[in-house]
């Protein structure tokens, strides 16, 4: 498994980690990584996705709700808003991610995480983040 993929896999268990149990400090995060022995080559690409998910929270769930037909954050899978919030940070700012790479790992994460449906589901919103993040710049 490659490095980002399994950075990506540990940032989504730890913001789950953090929307079950409220917290949200360095420190929580830092045991959580050394708890599940992550590699120290892992921590820098981990610590970027978590830290912008938590400083741009607010403004990656409205986008997320905004394209989340008849679905309210409140009743989504935490498993698949965590990848989604993965995937538009990077959307958002990764510019060094190219947009199918972002989607296509995130997709991949719902069908290994998810239900039988998140692999669509998350698709489904993600793409249409990107035609709008694309149109909006």
């Amino acid at each position: 498994m490659g490095k980002r993929r399994r950075s990506r896999e540990l940032a989504m268990q730890a913001l789950y980690q953090i929307d079950m149990n409220g917290d949200d400090s360095d420190e929580a995060i830092d045991l959580f990584f050394t708890h599940f022995k992550g590699r120290d080559d892992l921590k820098p690409f981990f610590m970027r996705l978590v830290k912008g998910v938590r400083e741009y929270r607010e403004e990656i769930d409205s986008l997320i709700e905004r394209f989340s037909s008849n679905w309210k954050l409140n009743r989504m899978s935490r498993v698949d808003l965590n990848i989604m919030r993965i995937a538009t940070y990077e959307l958002l700012y990764c510019d060094d991610i190219p947009y199918r790479v972002s989607i296509n790992e995130a997709v991949d994460m719902g069908k290994k995480f998810g239900s039988k449906d998140s692999g669509a589901f998350v698709n489904g919103i993600l793409d249409s983040i990107r035609i709008f993040l694309k149109k909006r710049d």
